[in-house]
């Protein structure tokens, strides 16, 4: 090695000194934005709201091992949110887009530090924070390249006493170290610890709790939640003895199906309901209107055929389904009634009228509570089928829209009853992760959870499978798609188990071209139906095609070339037994019509519920 050599490397090591107090003077200028990712986190919290504003803070936190010079933040607001006056930063922006930077006694944060700055903003997005960058860099803390950690174990349970429950895990693995893991209870985060057990204590007796696990890497980053685990504590009662049994009576089964108001007497079924949804109402032009006119206000019925055994009068102001209703809940003073909005045919109209939550919780309000009906409904069901996802039709509106939703509901109709159908799809990414279903709950008295039609012939090669599994099964087409699956994942997400009914399917799906007997075989395409291909009532399959074996809780049967899968009275009791052991608020079905005529399905979830 040359002198020449150690003097110009002495000359750039002092330029390099020179250098390093001007990049502390211009924030982090000098640094790159995968150093600055490296060392820093940024987090965003709505302190408060008022409505038409609210105090959001942010907090910088040095999680590296030198001390960070200067710091600048970016994040992005939706339309129509904006910062106003700011403390203990300098706040910029435009068009949604803002930029913080320190101010001259907060730029330094040393090793584990952090620093916070707040701002009053104006607007309803306030806590829709998007594009957070720290120094360039990703809020989060991660280098590029960097790739979070993995999902821990499923949380295993044990030690479960009236008031507490152990919970352990496997590790969780990732490319730079596992830091800590965060414990979820309920959708929230409950406790940090850094070993792989936990017991949570504080808890209510005979209670329903469930449990994820997220793991967090040595840049703070968090990887996905683990696998739900549900426990109950001991020492509480089953069901409760007020449990919801509701079922669907459809505007349009007064004709075809010559199914009226007093085949719920008839039956027997009235004397077991809680609650009847009345469907469907429409949704257009943002707002609640009514479905089919004649049937609901002005079919005549005769003495014969009336609740009461009293014929409507050509003059009288209030005939058809409705006046059938009030006379039903006449004689049966216990029956809460709720009219049903939507339904996949008439969902279409939901993302526009969600635009304006407040105008279309008006309007829904306005006609629920029609003085020319007046005192009929107890409430409204939403059935928005599906929000930021697609059905008949697909929405963009946001995973925010539906709880947007469900609380200028609950803001508009106070104590009457607000409730909403939701999807059943528990698979990874599916319709229940597209909204906000967990933030919804807070305004609904309860889900009905559509836990059916996992799988029917619109696959119509098959693979052959029951359309209502309760659990899964070796051969399941898709994971996910399951009763259990859809109740754990929605329970996780923060939903009470109290506000959650399962689904029951008062008909079977089909296929045709079927050789073979148990699920999973190929077919040729629907199977035959009296209103429609590929679906059947029970009342029907009952005794065309009796089923010969259960899977995952639901009977199946193939008759010939055709194979149905269905529930039966004892299918219904098992999942009557689970809905109590999993602390639910009880089961709802679709549709009285598909019953037999002595109601025996109905009658089935009854008496399972007791």
């Amino acid at each position: 090695m040359t002198r020449t050599t150690h003097a110009r490397r002495r000359a750039l090591a002092a330029l390099t000194a020179l250098l390093l107090p001007v990049a502390a003077l211009i924030g982090l200028a000098g640094a790159t934005p995968a150093h600055a990712a490296e060392s820093a986190t940024a987090t965003y919290t709505k302190v408060s709201d008022w409505g038409t504003g609210f105090q959001g803070q942010w907090t910088v936190k040095n999680t590296g091992t030198t001390t960070l010079n200067g710091w600048t933040v970016e994040w992005d607001f939706p339309s129509g949110t904006t910062v106003g006056s700011a403390w203990d930063a300098q706040v910029s922006g435009s068009n949604g887009h803002y930029t913080a930077k320190n101010v001259n006694w907060n730029g330094t944060i040393t090793p584990g530090a952090s620093v916070s700055f707040g701002f009053i903003g104006t607007g309803s997005g306030g806590g829709d924070v998007s594009g957070c960058k720290l120094n360039g860099g990703p809020c989060d803390g991660a280098q590029p390249g960097d790739t979070p950690p993995s999902a821990p174990g499923k949380p295993v349970a044990g030690d479960v006493t009236d008031t507490s429950v152990r919970l352990t895990w496997t590790a969780a693995t990732d490319d730079k170290g596992v830091k800590n893991y965060d414990v979820l209870r309920n959708g929230t985060k409950v406790a940090t610890v850094e070993k792989l057990a936990y017991t949570d204590s504080g808890l209510t007796k005979g209670t329903d709790y469930t449990y994820t696990v997220v793991a967090r890497d040595t840049a703070d980053q968090t990887g996905p939640a683990s696998a739900a685990t549900t426990v109950r504590t001991t020492g509480g009662g089953g069901q409760p003895v007020d449990a919801v049994k509701l079922g669907y009576f459809t505007e349009w089964g007064v004709y075809d199906r010559n199914y009226h108001v007093k085949n719920l007497v008839t039956s027997g079924s009235a004397s077991k309901l809680t609650h009847i949804n009345y469907a469907f109402g429409n949704v257009q032009g943002g707002r609640c209107t009514i479905g089919d006119a004649y049937a609901a206000t002005d079919k005549a019925y005769t003495a014969d055929q009336s609740v009461d055994g009293v014929a409507d009068t050509w003059d009288q102001p209030l005939r058809g389904n409705f006046n059938q209703l009030k006379k039903l809940k006449a004689k049966y003073p216990n029956i809460k009634l709720l009219w049903s909005f939507g339904g996949w045919t008439w969902s279409g109209g939901f993302p526009d009228a969600v635009k304006n939550p407040a105008a279309f919780a008006d309007s829904c309000y306005q006609l629920v509570n029609d003085p020319r009906w007046a005192g009929l409904f107890d409430g409204i069901d939403l059935d928005w089928e599906y929000p930021n996802a697609c059905g008949l039709t697909c929405d963009t509106s946001g995973p925010a829209a539906f709880a947007e939703m469900m609380k200028a509901m609950r803001a508009k109709f106070g104590k009457q009853l607000v409730t909403a159908a939701i999807t059943a799809d528990g698979s990874d990414g599916g319709k229940i992760d597209a909204a906000d279903y967990g933030g919804g709950s807070q305004y609904a008295d309860w889900y009905n959870v559509m836990t059916y039609d996992f799988f029917g012939a619109w696959d119509k090669t098959g693979p052959t499978a029951p359309h209502s599994p309760l659990t899964s099964y070796p051969g399941l087409p898709k994971q996910g798609f399951t009763t259990d699956a859809a109740l754990q994942k929605l329970k996780a997400k923060g939903v009470p188990a109290k506000k959650l009914l399962i689904g029951i399917g008062f008909y079977g799906r089909g296929w045709t071209g079927v050789t073979q007997d148990a699920p999973g075989g190929t077919a040729t395409g629907p199977a035959p139906g009296r209103y429609e291909a590929g679906i059947e009532d029970y009342k029907i399959l009952k005794a065309s095609c009796p089923s010969t074996g259960t899977v995952a809780g639901t009977a199946y049967a193939r008759c010939g070339s055709n194979w149905w899968s269905y529930d039966t009275p004892a299918t219904i009791v098992g999942k009557m037994n689970y809905a109590k052991q999993q602390g639910l608020g009880g089961a709802f079905f679709w549709e009285f019509s598909g019953d037999t005529a002595d109601g025996e399905l109905m009658t089935a979830i009854d008496s399972g519920l007791k």
